[in-house]
């Protein structure tokens, strides 16, 4: 298990960016899938983008062009950058570790005026 630590969610205006940050208790190389997932209210949580550690990613095609999910192997983090962000990107922003059985953080709120 690894502890996860959201960070960077906010209030944006449709248009606008933000940079979420995930920092891991321990060391990620070991890792092979590290993501970020989302709720919103009434949805089922869903997979945004995820990480291998080769450093091949993936995207829901919701956010495809306009997010983007780096990892930080000296830095233990994982970081989504959100451009362009749209009213229908509001959720809880959840980073995870090894996938649906692994290890989740806390979220952080992202929500979107429209």
């Amino acid at each position: 298990q690894v502890q996860l630590v959201e960070s960077g969610g906010g209030l944006v205006q449709a248009g606008g960016s933000l940079r979420l940050s995930c920092a891991a208790s321990r060391t990620i190389f070991s890792i092979n899938f590290m993501g970020w997932f989302r709720q919103a209210p009434g949805k089922q949580r869903e997979l945004v983008a995820g990480i291998a550690s080769n450093g091949i990613t993936n995207y829901a095609d919701s956010v495809k062009g306009r997010f983007t999910i780096s990892r930080d192997g000296a830095k233990n983090t994982v970081n989504l950058q959100m451009n362009s962000l749209k009213f229908e990107d509001t959720a809880v922003y959840y980073c995870n570790a090894g996938g649906w059985n692994g290890s989740w953080g806390q979220g952080t709120q992202v929500t979107v005026s429209s």
